[in-house]
């Protein structure tokens, strides 16, 4: 299991915030974890003041594994109509944890103090991908839910989220693409200044 818990404690006197916005409007207020200077100009670590959470759409069909347990694909809710159109639900139920659901730029979080991680409510996502070097991400579950007589399931992430920004020529931060190769370097620099404070 990852050894990152999200800490909500933080004191956020001590931590300087920026908030990124999206073509939408919508906004997601994240703590400065490191900067470094660049040729041109100021790169940025960043990571949500709030919880991140990934909402997963079961499919309906089942087949039972060789150990008895039923199996189902699970599929990650990407698109913002959809998330949109299942928000009341998922909002609804949260709130019975205590848990208040946003719609924020870039993911979907929430506010509140998480339920203690217990190991049974773990899950595993393995990622599709062509690319080797992806790992898997565990999730900690939060709560299941039906809407419209279809299962979803919603998780926050063990493994902190993180965006790589630049100021840009206006002032302004905007999200750079880590893929980038020079970004690659700039983000290796980050996350390597990041581990040894």
């Amino acid at each position: 299991m990852s050894s990152f818990e999200y800490n909500q404690e933080r004191d956020s006197e001590d931590i300087d915030r920026v908030t990124l916005s999206d073509e939408k409007g919508s906004t997601l207020d994240c703590y400065i974890e490191n900067a470094v200077e660049g040729n041109d100009g100021t790169y940025l670590l960043l990571m949500p003041v709030d919880v991140p959470v990934v909402i997963l759409s079961w499919d309906g069909e089942e087949e039972d594994s060789s150990d008895g347990y039923e199996i189902s694909n699970a599929v990650l809710l990407e698109d913002p109509t959809e998330i949109e159109e299942i928000f009341a639900d998922a909002k609804a139920v949260l709130a019975e944890l205590d848990l208040t659901l946003k719609l924020t730029a870039f993911t979907v979080t929430l506010t509140g103090e998480l339920p203690p991680i217990e190991d049974d409510g773990v899950l595993t996502l393995e990622v599709d991908s062509d690319e080797p070097s992806i790992d898997s991400e565990e999730l900690q579950f939060l709560k299941d839910f039906y809407h419209n007589k279809h299962k979803y399931s919603i998780y926050t992430p063990l493994s902190p989220l993180l965006f790589l920004a630049k100021y840009n020529l206006l002032g302004k931060i905007e999200l750079v693409s880590p893929e980038d190769k020079q970004m690659q370097v700039i983000l290796e620099e980050l996350l390597f200044d990041e581990m040894e404070e």
